[in-house]
């Protein structure tokens, strides 16, 4: 649980002064007074903003978010949906980053707007990944059928076209979300081109698609020589609960990873598979952990291993199995027979299926 200091007892006069004050640090203490903030409050702040020095509103908004992705109960929504017409293409990016859980439609026009109109390849991005929540939502049904074919058609436009390869792999993320009969071809496209950042893309986009009939193209990456690829291979592992995953997975735990992210990925994507050994491997890495962080994510991974074995039981009781081993088998390891530095151009298998969405729970900053 995160320890949230209280509002200190100031006015936000007093805040906005700090602001101002280009000679002092401002004050992490009042990060907490731009939580919920609106009516005469906000107002006073949107008078002065102008006035901030830029690199301030930028280190401001940066804060924000760092707050908002270690405390959930605040936000700063009101803040972020005034600053995206800053003149700063910084604050703008994110603006956009903190308004990125935020469903509320009203939003996607003006995302569209941004990824159609914004001078800075990089807003483009991020409104790209932005608009990917309404592709999701539109797959729930949980907005108009017109709003989300309309986000839809822009982003097939921009992957298409000619923009900034960052904004066109944004747009190809944001479409994994979504079950349009073009979206697999474009995914596949992507997956077999020799560029890392497009095969990255990709695998982030079937880690979207709760689709797993990409299990062996998302198999296939586990061992990539480039960071990214591999990143994105075992967080689509994990999102598409592929059990086929579970044994090079916890291979790599074995081969002792250096990387920290790549080590919490690997945990986490075995939380969401579940099944032999996870848990047992997982204890047993908690009991050795001695880093804070890395004890905090294993807590959190054995946490989460909880919610899935719960959730597969509660299937299996509704399927008629008495127990887990008789639907809990591995299928044919799709590395068997590959060399660990296969990269991605040779085709896995068949095409994908229609695929609904499933929300994915890490950022895409890069």
């Amino acid at each position: 649980m995160v320890n949230r200091p209280k509002k200190q007892n100031v006015s936000i006069q007093q805040v906005l002064a700090a602001l101002l004050d280009n000679q002092n640090v401002f004050p992490p203490a009042y990060f907490h007074h731009f939580s919920d903030l609106d009516g005469a409050d906000l107002a006073a702040l949107r008078s002065v903003w102008p006035q901030v020095n830029p690199d301030r509103r930028f280190n401001l908004l940066e804060d924000l978010e760092e707050l908002a992705e270690s405390d959930t109960l605040v936000s700063f929504d009101n803040v972020a949906r005034m600053a995206l017409d800053d003149p700063d293409p910084r604050v703008r990016t994110v603006a956009i980053r903190l308004l990125w859980e935020d469903e509320n439609p009203r939003l996607a026009p003006v995302f569209l707007k941004m990824l159609e109109k914004d001078k800075d390849a990089g807003v483009r991005a991020a409104a790209a990944t932005a608009l990917g929540l309404f592709v999701y939502l539109g797959e729930l049904e949980e907005i108009p059928e017109e709003l989300k074919r309309r986000v839809e058609d822009n982003l097939l436009r921009v992957q298409a076209g000619t923009d900034d390869a960052l904004v066109r792999r944004r747009a190809l993320e944001s479409l994994g979300f979504s079950g349009r009969e073009e979206v697999p071809a474009l995914i596949q496209a992507a997956y077999e081109t020799e560029d890392p950042d497009w095969v990255s893309s990709a695998l982030f986009a079937m880690g979207r698609s709760a689709d797993d009939s990409w299990g062996p193209e998302v198999i296939r990456m586990l061992k990539h020589q480039r960071t990214n690829v591999q990143l994105e291979a075992i967080r689509a592992a994990g999102e598409l609960s592929l059990s086929a995953a579970r044994r090079p997975l916890l291979q790599l735990l074995d081969d002792e990873l250096q990387d920290s992210e790549i080590r919490a990925a690997v945990y986490w994507a075995l939380s969401q598979i579940g099944g032999e050994d996870v848990r047992e491997i997982l204890e047993e890495r908690l009991d050795e952990a001695e880093d804070e962080d890395e004890i905090d994510i294993l807590e959190d991974a054995l946490d989460n291993l909880t919610f899935t074995e719960d959730n597969g039981l509660e299937m299996y009781g509704m399927m008629g199995f008495d127990h887990l081993g008789e639907v809990d088998k591995e299928i044919e390891d799709p590395l068997a027979g590959l060399d660990e530095d296969e990269t991605g151009e040779e085709k896995g298998g068949g095409q994908p299926a229609k695929r609904t969405g499933r929300k994915r729970h890490h950022g895409g900053k890069s």
